[in-house]
């Protein structure tokens, strides 16, 4: 009997060609997704439709959602409770605790000018009118804003000074996907400090997005701090948009999370505002920290700055991906983004991809990013005057993140995210 092959018709081949296989993740979120309500499929149809970035996606070809999330935990549920010893407890701040997604605002105590509230309403999931997160959709948002419960609102009253700063403590309290979402609104001339922290245990998977709009002449300074366990997922995204004359102060600080990526997306659409963001990462083992900066100069005379730190020990990995858009009309636009990293050893890896989308004639842009080790000579040097080389490469590597460090106003948390480098490069030593 003679042997056949098999008929393969083309419309199979195109089939096996287009239909991608769900990960275990995707199929989880998909059933996770299968009870929500008519007004959040919306925000969850966009993901489902095409499932978890991958590296053909260009906003995550070096961090490949699809095939880094193994699995997605079971939704977490209202009840958890915050452990005790909190690193930033000693900060004099109005403190709100937001616990496996859930604001809590029992015993906060009333602060004149400010006003907190809580919604169920839908969130922006990039559809909103002048949304600031991407148009052709962005997965974290979309799934954080088909599966979020509560929004929590803040509102600080024209010309208010906020002498405190307000403390948002995240924590995931165990194996479980928490989503938040945080609208502050800084009216004209008022002024705020916020304060994002973030905790995880093992396994946990948290999705936060802080959506601020800054009014004319306001000042609004802003320090997220992760330091969730090796083993956890942190997706945080920070949106927003920029009055005239107001200034925006952004700081971010790795430590924690296995798999981290931090989204800044933010528009400058008054004349005359000025918007600082920094950061600093400093990764061990096989974390992977990612920061993702959209800084869009929608009209003219405006000034950003962005310089970022990374330090990468063992097998770590960072990724930046900043741009810097000017728009057509935004002449006279001063626009510098930098990104430097130190790697510790042959194993760590850095991607970088700075970026300038300019329309305008009347500008000052410019970029860098750096990738190297340890100098040599500086350290035979510092060796060669008594010190060991242990103490020598935490000297060094505190100089060089310092320079981010140094770009936070509040004194308070420079000097214990300082103290936090130096734990971080004792621990190593």
């Amino acid at each position: 009997m003679p042997i056949t092959s098999p008929t393969w018709r083309l419309e199979d081949h195109r089939m096996a060609s287009i239909t991608p296989l769900k990960t275990s993740a995707e199929l989880a979120l998909i059933a996770q997704g299968a009870g929500l309500s008519a007004e959040r499929q919306t925000a969850f149809g966009r993901f489902a439709a095409s499932g978890l970035p991958h590296r053909r996606v260009e906003a995550y070809h070096y961090t490949d959602l699809r095939a880094l999330l193994k699995d997605a935990p079971p939704l977490a549920k209202a009840g958890g409770i915050a452990p005790s010893g909190f690193a930033f407890d000693g900060v004099d701040a109005l403190c709100v605790s937001i616990i496996d997604g859930f604001p809590n605002l029992d015993g906060v105590k009333a602060v004149s000018g400010v006003s907190l509230s809580l919604s169920g309403d839908a969130p922006d999931d990039g559809l909103a009118p002048n949304s600031v997160f991407p148009v052709a959709g962005d997965p974290i948002v979309a799934l954080n804003a088909a599966f979020v419960d509560q929004t929590l609102h803040i509102m600080v009253e024209a010309g208010q000074t906020v002498e405190k700063p307000i403390l948002l403590r995240f924590v995931t309290t165990h194996a479980a996907s928490a989503y938040s979402r945080v609208v502050v609104t800084v009216a004209d001339g008022a002024k705020l400090t916020l304060i994002e922290t973030h905790e995880g245990v093992a396994s946990a998977l948290a999705n936060s997005v802080v959506q601020v709009v800054i009014g004319d002449d306001a000042q609004f300074e802003h320090i997220r701090v992760n330091l969730a366990d090796h083993q956890a997922t942190v997706l945080t995204t920070f949106g927003g948009c920029m009055g005239a004359r107001s200034s925006l102060s952004s700081g971010n600080f790795v430590t924690g999370g296995g798999l981290s990526r931090h989204q800044v997306f933010f528009r400058l659409e008054g004349e005359g505002s000025t918007a600082t963001v920094s950061g600093a990462s400093m990764l061990n083992g096989r974390q992977l920290a990612d920061t993702t900066l959209v800084v869009d100069h929608a009209v003219p005379e405006c000034v950003s700055r962005e310089h970022f730190a990374h330090v990468l020990d063992d097998e770590a990995t960072g990724v930046f991906q900043g741009k810097i858009i000017v728009r057509p009309h935004a002449q006279q636009t001063d626009g510098k983004m930098m990104s430097r990293a130190v790697l510790l050893q042959d194993g760590a890896t850095m991607n970088n991809k700075p970026e300038l989308e300019i329309f305008a004639d009347d500008v000052q842009c410019g970029h860098g990013a750096t990738v190297g080790a340890l100098d040599d000579d500086l350290l035979f040097y510092l060796r060669a005057r008594g010190l060991p080389k242990p103490e020598a490469e935490a000297l060094m590597l505190q100089a060089f993140v310092g320079e981010a460090l140094e770009m936070i106003a509040h004194d308070g948390m420079r000097e214990r995210l300082e103290a936090l480098s130096e734990a971080w490069l004792k621990a190593r030593s």
